[in-house]
């Protein structure tokens, strides 16, 4: 693959020393996550869910079709034009530093494995270990011939893991790769992988450009206006991929993770013409049960182009 850069000017967010979220509220501190856990409530959910139904996805996809098949948790893969690529991707039993401990898996991938198709492009949008899974990356890696695009800062943790070839983008900066561009956009959340290294590197959606299709993967972020500004500068998004999960508490979660109405709201501020829920269903990593993101969505007035897909469900995007 040929790489080459662009840029677009988005508001400053670094500092010098540490990322932040500009002209916006900033994610809750140390102290707030103790009040949290000292009062949380969470709601129960299954220990674990035996109803996906795995799909075997198309070696390629040629042509005008655009694929988007929803593997678990925010981990799509997006089939268009020959071409196959893998947004955060986790197939790990646990989002954590050990394998023994912290959230662990309430349903199956969509997708087995083995049954993976090979793999051109993967996507990380930050550092958070429901995100940045290190053992599926390792896997990814080994089957070779695929590039690992990631936000500032964040190359190093996979290079140490000798995962390459590795590429680094800023907010407003792009990546162009034999068939499509990879424009890389604010989103409005934080990182962390320990708790030390707070913001330490930076967070993204990012706009994936072919010649005939244009999606967007939102992360993990808060409602924000950057669902406009995005819009503006790129249209309408064939597909939007939102996430709808890990809201409650609200007063906590609202800086950087959106509840569903406000995805419905990032939906149509973006004007996307699809959109599939992501971040839901697989992990429970607030106080929201794993299947309460889907009850609230499929709740509000919604428009029928907002899919709420099962692990393994794929749609077909016009």
């Amino acid at each position: 693959m040929q790489a080459g850069t662009g840029e677009t000017r988005f508001p400053k967010h670094f500092n010098g020393k540490r990322f932040y979220n500009p002209d916006a509220p900033q994610v809750r501190g140390f102290l707030d996550v103790l009040r949290w856990k000292l009062t949380s409530l969470p709601e129960r959910s299954p220990g674990f869910v035996w109803d996906v139904q795995q799909t075997v996805p198309p070696r390629r996809v040629e042509g005008s079709e655009l694929r988007a098949t929803l593997v678990n948790h925010s981990t799509v893969l997006l089939q268009h034009g020959g071409f196959n690529i893998l947004t955060d991707p986790i197939w790990s039993e646990r989002v954590s530093p050990l394998s023994w401990i912290g959230p662990r898996r309430r349903r199956e991938p969509g997708v087995a494995w083995e049954k993976l198709p090979p793999i051109d492009c993967v996507l990380i949008s930050h550092n958070h270990y429901d995100h940045l899974d290190l053992p599926t990356l390792r896997r990814i890696n080994a089957r070779g011939d695929c590039a690992f695009v990631v936000p500032a800062r964040v190359p190093q943790l996979l290079r140490a893991e000798n995962i390459r070839p590795v590429h680094e983008l800023d907010w407003g900066e792009s990546l162009s790769l034999r068939g499509f561009t990879i424009h890389c956009v604010p989103a409005q959340h934080f990182s962390s992988r320990g708790i030390f290294d707070r913001n330490q590197t930076l967070w993204c959606g990012y706009v994936i450009e072919f010649q005939e299709r244009l999606v967007y993967f939102a992360g993990d972020t808060g409602f924000t206006p950057y669902f406009a500004q995005i819009r503006e500068r790129f249209g309408s998004p064939h597909l939007a991929l939102l996430p709808i999960g890990a809201y409650e508490p609200r007063w906590f979660m609202a800086p950087m993770h959106m509840n569903p109405d406000e995805a419905v709201r990032a939906h149509a501020l973006l004007g996307a013409r699809t959109s599939i829920a992501i971040h839901h269903g697989t992990f429970q990593l607030a106080d929201d049960a794993i299947d309460s993101p889907r009850g609230q969505i499929e709740a509000l007035a919604r428009p029928e182009s907002f899919l709420v897909l099962n692990n393994g469900q794929f749609a077909n995007i016009p």
